[in-house]
């Protein structure tokens, strides 16, 4: 696929809504533009599956990534017409004041509305240095009644919450700005593989699983995982950059600098064997890569892992500043290094490989 076809599939990706356990509009994109690269199905979680055709017999590898986003889901419904929520997912509360966001309504319609924010003018001074809480927001959609919400709006408790934000890419920064790149990165990554792998006599028998409910506790890798029984796994992840916040000598996951392999986070210590296969291969074809050792985190790998009697897995990150926030960004290159790689790596696999790990 071209460039330019492959960032308007990634500004879709990004532009639909799809908060943990509302996946289904990814779904729906994922599906249009892999049409043709082999056998879609999903199960009762509404995990998304991709299965090659024709090289049955070989050792399963499994492409991983998640399509859902942090979100928000209403609570309940003030007498004042404003909206009470909870998070899904890991957010910061100083980063959600003032944001828009969209709620989907009983209709399936996207209602526009606001985290309100309380204006200084009506702010104690005490107020002003106390940090913001999530508990005491709300969302503001502009009616003025909780009647007004259940009749006119025909919002209801329990609607998911995304945020409102539309994907923009700087050509000449090669920079992209949206919603979601944890992980709709990693989606798009598993649909170009693909492509790019598609009619090639492979050593390995790749299944995708695009995973939903990542975001609350790695849920749906558990399913995929027992329903693909890998033999071996790549994990794409939108994971968090640090170049703009940590100090220089320990930036490991930098922008423009190639994707970041993970040697460990909070629910895994990746396989060395294969972490050095995939390393040995990113210098091996030129591609650039960064490694990181994360304190905490955690991605579909610490799920996938354990399947079975144990699958040698590695994370492929794409570097994303500010995720878990309503604006992350990205760079193209760095993607397309992430695309490349996994290919690289899938090329050279086959089963005597593999039980060297």
């Amino acid at each position: 696929m071209e460039k330019q076809k492959i960032i308007n599939f990634i500004k879709e990706l990004s532009n639909v809504p799809g908060a943990p356990g509302f996946e289904d509009e990814v779904l729906a994109v994922l599906r249009r533009y892999g049409e043709g690269l082999g056998e879609w199905s999903e199960d009762a979680m509404r995990n998304l599956y991709l299965r090659c055709n024709g090289q049955e017999g070989k050792p399963v590898l499994m492409l991983d990534a998640h399509s859902d986003e942090v979100g928000l889901m209403i609570r309940a419904i003030r007498p004042n017409g404003t909206l009470d929520f909870v998070p899904m997912g890991s957010w910061v509360a100083s980063n959600l004041a003032a944001q828009r966001v969209m709620v989907k309504n009983n209709k399936g319609q996207w209602i526009p509305g606001l985290v309100a924010s309380k204006p200084p003018h009506f702010l104690s001074e005490a107020e002003k240095k106390q940090a913001p809480e999530i508990t005491g927001m709300v969302i503001d959609v502009g009616a003025s009644s909780d009647r007004e919400i259940r009749e006119e709006y025909h919002i209801s408790i329990a609607a998911p919450v995304v945020p409102d934000v539309s994907f923009e890419y700087q050509e000449n920064r090669d920079i992209m700005i949206g919603k979601a790149f944890d992980c709709r990165l990693g989606c798009a990554a598993i649909v170009e593989t693909f492509r790019q792998l598609s009619g090639e006599n492979l050593g390995v028998n790749v299944s995708g699983a695009f995973a939903a409910q990542e975001e609350v506790g790695l849920r749906g890798a558990t399913v995929t995982g027992q329903y693909i029984q890998p033999d071996i796994a790549i994990c794409f992840e939108g994971t968090p950059a640090d170049d703009t916040v940590v100090e220089s000598y320990s930036v490991q996951t930098a922008l423009k600098k190639g994707p970041m392999l993970r040697h460990i986070d909070a629910k895994m210590i990746t396989s060395p064997r294969f972490q050095s296969f995939a390393l040995n291969t990113a210098r091996e074809k030129g591609i650039p890569v960064q490694e990181g050792v994360r304190t905490g985190g955690a991605t579909d790998a610490g799920i996938i892992h354990l399947t079975g009697k144990a699958v040698p897995t590695i994370v492929i990150g794409i570097p994303s500043r500010y995720i878990h926030t309503h604006y992350s960004m990205a760079s193209y290159s760095d993607f397309d290094n992430a695309v490349k790689l996994a290919c690289e790596i899938i090329r050279k696999l086959d089963e005597k490989t593999i039980d060297g790990f």
